[in-house]
């Protein structure tokens, strides 16, 4: 048989590198239903009318077809498609279920995404993202630019995954400021100035003068106004001025983001800081933007993402305000696994291991079972009566800590515990037996890596 390769970008874990995942997806459950988001999940396709209105790029999405359907290489706008990230089905979603929501609604949604993209380090093409939203009716008080970021803050703190640190920005800051350098086509500097870390600001500048019509003084104007950082905006009023970009809504918006600097300093002092070059790519971001990097690690990217979006959710009359951000569990795990820096204490649930002495007694080991079992301890039953060596190697091989012997009394429920790791063995009672509450679970841990 030939033999089967795996299938780039579609991650499948090792049971031990899935329990760290587990670790990963609790841990941010946790932390959002602390902060009241409630859990949903949508369904896996959307209308590609839907899915693509915002600007996304169409030939990253996963078209769905059956088999055997005809197909005249025309492309319906009821056709469906798989969808890319959380954000643009939960737009769907509230609009569609609005009635029945009370407002300002809360939501957390930890579910997979596909992407058509180029696999490479962190970047897949079947990943899971966790995200949070809060959408309002009309308003949405912009306190919620400052509390939901520092919720993802507080759930990665939670990972003991390192140092974080979160770069944000207004996008209504740089619009105001390109606006005031005289440039009109403001989603084109802002897709110029969105690939400055990837391609840097030589290659901004000339998309700027290719792209977005503007002059050399005009490109270099913008790479000094997206190279501003830190916690202290007022050199943006200064850069402003001296540029002769200042207006009323700069003005207006440079104290937004400075509060959100400000407050969430107090909260997370020195992890939030501005920087004026993330302005993020998708075009329904209206406000305050986000950008999460593991210090040590700025080559993975962004492991969270979001900003303010005023327009995504609106029909008609109906419009909803947002704030949302997302986590990219799959592009942390991986990374997480990749360098070894944290590891699950086994690869199997199982805590104790029952052994058969002879398969017409395998009743009695199965009651000691069930017993363990019924007072929350997970356990399982050897598969063969083999010599009790074996079955102990058996428990090794899985990780599995503890092997209980049945006794031969009457009572079916005594026995003996062995730790098989310091080979201490103990009488041993099902119904008040336990093994240490670190060993009842499988815990990740950090490892020195």
């Amino acid at each position: 048989m030939a033999r089967i390769a795996p299938l780039s970008g579609f991650p499948e874990w090792l049971p031990a590198q899935r329990a760290v995942e587990l670790h990963v997806l609790d841990t941010l459950r946790e932390t959002f239903e602390l902060h009241g988001f409630a859990s949903l999940e949508t369904r896996s396709v959307e209308p590609l009318s839907q899915l693509l209105r915002k600007g996304e790029i169409d030939k990253e999405v996963y078209v769905v077809r059956r088999l055997h359907a005809e197909d005249d290489g025309s492309t319906d706008p009821d056709t469906l498609g798989l969808h890319f990230d959380l954000t643009v089905p939960f737009a769907r979603y509230v609009l569609q279920h609005g009635g029945h929501l009370s407002f300002p609604f809360k939501r957390y949604q930890i579910q997979r995404s596909w992407r058509g993209e180029r696999p490479q380090d962190g970047r897949f093409r079947e990943f899971v993202q966790a995200d949070v939203d809060v959408v309002g009716v009309d308003t949405l008080p912009r306190h919620y630019e400052v509390d939901l970021p520092l919720v993802m803050v507080e759930a990665l703190r939670a990972l003991d995954v390192g140092e974080v640190r979160m770069r944000v920005n207004d996008r209504r800051v740089v619009e105001a400021l390109v606006r005031g350098l005289g440039l009109t086509d403001v989603p084109a500097v802002l897709a110029a100035v969105d690939k400055l870390a990837k391609i840097g600001p030589e290659a901004v500048g000339r998309l700027l003068v290719e792209r977005a019509g503007a002059s050399q003084q005009q490109a270099a104007a913008v790479l000094e106004v997206a190279g501003v950082t830190g916690t202290d905006l007022s050199v943006v009023a200064t850069a402003a001025a001296r540029l002769g970009a200042g207006s009323p809504e700069l003005d207006a918006a440079l104290p937004d983001l400075q509060h959100l600097l400000d407050a969430a300093g107090q909260v997370a002092p020195g992890v939030v800081v501005a920087d004026l070059a993330v302005v993020r790519g998708l075009d329904y971001y209206t406000g305050s933007v986000y950008e999460t990097e593991l210090v040590g690690h700025e080559d993975l990217g962004s492991v969270c993402s979001g900003g303010r979006y005023d327009d995504l959710v609106s029909e008609g009359s109906t419009r909803h305000p947002g704030v949302g951000l997302s986590i990219g569990v799959s592009r942390l795990v991986s990374r997480l696994l990749r360098d070894g820096s944290v590891a699950a204490t086994r690869p199997t649930p199982t805590a104790v291991l029952v052994a058969v002495t002879a398969e017409e007694a395998r009743s009695r080991s199965d009651a000691v079972a069930r017993t363990l079992r019924a007072r929350g301890i997970p356990t399982d039953t050897a598969p063969t009566a083999a010599k009790f060596g074996r079955q102990i190697k058996h428990a090794d091989r899985n990780g599995i800590p503890f092997v209980f012997f049945p006794g031969d009394g009457e009572d079916d429920l005594l026995g003996q515990a062995k730790d098989i790791r310091s080979g201490e063995q103990v009488d041993a009672d099902a119904r008040t037996w336990s093994p240490p509450e670190a060993d009842r679970r499988v815990r990740v841990v950090r490892t020195e890596a």
